[in-house]
């Protein structure tokens, strides 16, 4: 039998006061670390060598089976996603049950069942953990891995990764994968279209015939039951799991730079930049030094407001809305990662504060009184974490997994309450490395990526496209009586002609709308010189109008109706109202300038920066080769052209997707007609 962390029971302190008073002008001492008291925990191992660790807890009638695999990280190569994928797909049918039958198995129960790339976790009604337990191993010893449900995950992971052009959280997140652990380590691979499209059935009944084994995995039961029944019931569902040999894998250790690189993924017309500051580091779980090490990084940003980085960028600044620092254990290789969003002329002195701050923690000690503020948050959170038994179940699990010592939960607090500003002090001398971090940065590139130069140990930024691949900046040289209306004349030609398009005195056009799986239709009318209006349907039913009339827009939608005579919606509605602005950007207040060329998406572009007579700015890329509009970037949208077709002389994109944050819209155009006598009455305000 062995001893898991069960009950925390605060001591508290009665304090009888006949006449004396409280002297609150003295902060009060900290007493003894919380007395933890300990109890038991059973396990056993069946005969195909599944380890099952049971956690009694008879206060409710419900309990939870989490089985967990103890293997190593897969490199997936040219089809990464197939593991999570197949995690997933578990769940979707077996050669007993389609995916509805097991939905429904579960809703009639009232229980939860999730499968994922290293097991499974399920919890119901003690009641009905029979029924539970049945369709766990059905799922786990049967699965039929539907290939039709494979291609809806595919479709799914694919359209979710359309949006992260346009995030530059998550451009910073793949770029900072990438560079920390490198292509060739499991943790350092970052998915994509083209990987997904390589996953398949087979690699996914691969990976579960090899690592699905019952003597790599753990069984751990948390809730109402007895260990005895526990044992029998396990049994019964899981003994005839066969085992069988596990291949084990091994990596080389990602190790920080010898000096700092910059790493920088351009998020072009963003007016703020995501920030990180990182490395890889060695630190296993239960690693001596993990609490002492954990109580440092709370001091510098671990997600307490205090931290010295939320004051310092937040507080003292005002540069963001928060800044956190985060070390992570793990048993191949942890992570420092320390920043913040902030606005695109303070990126550069963000990244000196956020590395000041670091070289602060190595050569300051902490205050007591800032030693003990992070240590009561953190004995607080712990003891919030033990109201779930899960906690003590994971608990167990650790110490498993990891050959922790078993009273390593047991002796947490004291272990807290002994760390002392000359800990933090050594901690950060051993883990906190300013001078061998990459500085990763995804924002705009010719508002903040010049500005980073300095601080990369060889005075080059390095820069990534969105996963997190290497780009070769091939300078494309542009003439020097290149400008930017050449450009926009160029692209006036290729669309057929400015007499042609002058000739153009109104216009009707009629698109599909699919967004988030709806579908809609969008209808508009214009008319020289500046009338507008724009109707969206679903189903033959109006959702929303909007008309403009020179003078101000009216937008009407279920949420009610509204006008603008100024502000960015007028603005917008001004230039789409007129029929090719192009023609005369600036008799509406547009002036354009040239950015230089570049390569975006394989084809050879000319970037033009739009700013409006109200500051607001896009950035137009233009096709070196037909002199047509591929794409459009804003701050919040992200627009791109294609499918250009020829209609009565000019060319128009059939399809234009655009992406709004995690939303992404495809429109195509179904109808157009031009110069039909579209009377002035159409564009009217009620």
């Amino acid at each position: 039998m062995k001893k898991i962390l069960s009950l925390l029971l605060f001591s508290l302190l009665v304090v009888t006061m006949a006449s004396a008073q409280l002297d609150r002008s003295q902060r009060p001492q900290p007493g003894p670390a919380p007395v933890i008291q300990l109890g038991d925990f059973e396990s056993f191992t069946l005969d195909n060598g599944l380890k099952v660790i049971v956690v009694e807890n008879h206060k409710v009638p419900v309990v939870s089976f989490q089985l967990t695999l103890d293997i190593d990280p897969v490199v997936e190569g040219d089809a990464k996603g197939y593991i999570d994928l197949g995690g997933s797909l578990l769940r979707e049918g077996t050669t007993n049950r389609s995916k509805n039958e097991i939905d429904e198995s579960i809703d009639f129960i009232g229980a939860s069942l999730s499968t994922f790339s290293t097991g499974m976790f399920a919890s119901s009604l003690t009641r009905h953990q029979e029924t539970l337990l049945d369709l766990m191993s059905d799922i786990l010893l049967n699965p039929s891995f539907p290939e039709s449900e494979l291609q809806r995950m595919i479709t799914q992971s694919i359209s979710g990764l359309s949006t992260v052009r346009s995030d530059a959280s998550a451009m910073a997140r793949n770029v900072a994968t990438a560079v920390v652990y490198g292509a060739d380590h499991p943790y350092g691979e970052v998915l994509t279209e083209e990987s997904l499209n390589n996953v398949n059935v087979d690699l996914i009944k691969d990976y579960y015939h090899t690592y699905f084994r019952p003597n790599v995995a753990y069984m751990v039961i948390v809730g109402d039951i007895k260990t005895a029944d526990a044992k029998e019931l396990i049994n019964k569902y899981f003994g005839s799991w066969e085992a069988a040999d596990v291949p084990r894998k091994t990596y080389a250790t990602p190790q920080p730079p010898a000096g700092r690189r910059v790493a920088f993924a351009d998020r072009a017309g963003a007016i703020q930049s995501v920030v990180s500051v990182t490395y890889p580091l060695m630190l296993t779980p239960g690693h001596p030094d993990a609490i002492k090490v954990s109580v440092m990084n709370s001091i510098l940003g671990g997600g307490v407001f205090s931290g010295r980085l939320m004051q310092n960028l937040r507080e003292d600044k005002g540069w963001t809305y928060g800044a956190r620092s985060n070390i992570s254990t793990d048993r191949l290789v942890g992570r420092f990662s320390a920043g913040a969003e902030v606005r695109n002329s303070v990126t550069d002195s963000t990244v000196v504060e956020i590395l000041d701050e670091m070289r602060r923690l190595i050569y300051e000690p902490v205050t007591e009184d800032d030693l003990q503020l992070i240590k009561n948050f953190m004995t607080g959170s712990f003891a919030r974490s033990l109201e779930s038994p899960r906690t003590i179940a994971n608990f167990a699990l650790n110490i498993a997994r990891y050959d922790l010592p078993e009273d390593y939960y047991a002796t947490y607090l004291e272990k807290l309450n002994a760390v002392t500003a000359a800990d933090v002090q050594a901690m950060a001398a051993k883990y906190i490395k300013p001078d061998n971090a990459i500085i990763v940065v995804a924002g705009n590139k010719d508002e903040a990526a010049e500005s980073l130069k300095r601080f990369s140990a060889s005075e080059d930024v390095e820069f990534f496209d969105a996963f997190g691949r290497p780009l070769e900046h091939v300078a494309i040289e542009v003439a020097e009586d290149v400008t930017a209306k050449q450009v926009i004349d160029n692209y006036i030609k290729a669309l057929g002609g400015r007499s042609r398009l002058e000739s153009i005195k109104d216009m009707s056009q009629e698109m599909s709308l699919s967004v988030m799986g709806q579908q809609a239709t969008i209808k508009s009318w214009q008319k020289r010189p500046n009338l507008l209006l724009v109707e969206t349907l679903m189903g033959g039913m109006s959702l929303s109008k909007q008309l403009f009339d020179g003078n101000k827009i009216a937008i009407t939608s279920p949420m009610g109706s509204q006008e603008f005579t100024e502000g960015p919606p007028f603005e917008q509605a001004k230039l789409q109202a007129a029929l090719f602005p192009e023609l005369d950007l600036k008799a509406m207040g547009v002036s354009t300038k040239l950015m230089g060329a570049e390569t975006l998406d394989g084809e050879d572009v000319f970037r033009l920066e739009v700013s409006t007579a109200s500051g607001n700015k896009t950035y137009d890329y233009y096709s070196i080769e037909t002199g047509l509009k591929i794409k459009s970037i804003s701050e919040s949208v992200t627009s791109t052209f294609s499918e250009y077709k020829d209609v009565n002389g000019v060319l128009f994109p059939h399809k234009v997707t655009q992406e709004a944050g995690p939303q992404m819209m495809e429109m195509k155009i179904i109808d157009i007609q031009m110069n039909t006598g579209l009377d002035d009455e159409l564009f009217t305000l009620d």
